[in-house]
């Protein structure tokens, strides 16, 4: 099987500070990094570390050819990833010394896709096949109704959460995915509780504390975090839902696609970086076997 990822590629600046700065303070960084990131590269890359065929489907401006490189290097199928005029979206991220993270983006090239180039990416796609799908691009709406009228599974990641798009993809999603805080923004904005949503599967991440896979509103599955020492937060959700993802097109029932994304979030959380610093599926296949 296929996953296919409508998603966003960013170019991420990482400052390291030793706190977050207040309003109107000045603060030197004391480290800077330049690495691949956006939700979707992160998911993709992901995916494909766990190993399963993934294809991207995207843009970036005449300065991203990089991205484009490091994402194949992956092994990511980029066929579908257009190089516009638009400067390449990208990401300034703070992370400070507990490994938490403040991030300011700007969409850039993200936001110009056309549907012609998501009709060409998944006209190749078959029944069983996965989109993933995220709230950093255009288009989310009209491809989730081009995949799941090609019997395909569309896995949506309601981030960063805005309600009107949250709304617009709900009818279209097969499975939702969203952090404690994005499941309480959702069910506070429509006023209902995440088993009156009506989706086959909602997977709620929560930290430290592991992550649960609700079936049509009923938790199935109860998946703990692993202990670790965080150095970075950033791009550990992506890493997640790009490796349940993966098991889940692998075959795995979801306890062990669940487990599978924890672990790797886990290894993810100890570096610092975003699509660098996810692990490979040796790794992670180490990792729980320890």
């Amino acid at each position: 099987m296929t996953i296919f990822n409508l998603g966003s590629i960013n170019i991420d600046n990482f400052y390291r500070v030793t706190h977050m700065p207040a309003p109107g303070e000045t603060l030197t960084a004391h480290d800077y990094k330049v690495g691949l990131g956006g939700k979707g590269a992160n998911q993709s890359v992901a995916a494909a570390r766990a190993g399963s065929n993934v294809v991207h489907i995207g843009a970036v401006g005449p300065e991203g050819q990089w991205c484009l490189d490091t994402l194949k290097g992956a092994g990511v199928d980029i066929n579908h990833v257009k190089q516009l005029g638009t400067a390449t979206g990208h990401a300034n991220i703070v992370v400070d010394a507990r490994g938490e993270n403040q991030i300011i983006l700007y969409t850039g090239a993200n936001t110009s896709l056309k549907v012609d180039q998501i009709d060409a990416a998944l006209a190749r796609a078959k029944p069983g096949d996965a989109l993933i799908l995220q709230n950093e691009t255009n288009l989310t709406v009209e491809a989730a109704k081009v995949a799941r009228a090609r019997g395909m599974r569309v896995i949506y990641s309601a981030a960063p959460f805005v309600t009107e798009d949250a709304k617009q993809m709900l009818p279209h999603a097969d499975m939702l995915v969203l952090n404690a805080v994005e499941a309480q923004q959702l069910t506070a904005a429509l006023g209902v509780s995440i088993a009156d949503l009506n989706l086959p599967v909602v997977v709620i991440t929560k930290g430290a504390d592991g992550a649960v896979w609700l079936e049509d509103g009923i938790e199935t599955v109860q998946t703990p975090a692993f202990p670790v020492t965080t150095v970075d937060t950033t791009g550990a959700g992506d890493c997640f839902i790009g490796y349940v993802a993966a098991g889940l097109d692998q075959g795995m029932p979801p306890e062990r696609a669940m487990q599978l994304g924890a672990a790797a979030s886990a290894i993810k959380v100890t570096r610092f970086g975003t699509a660098d610093a996810i692990p490979l599926r040796s790794e992670v296949d180490r990792y729980l076997a320890d």
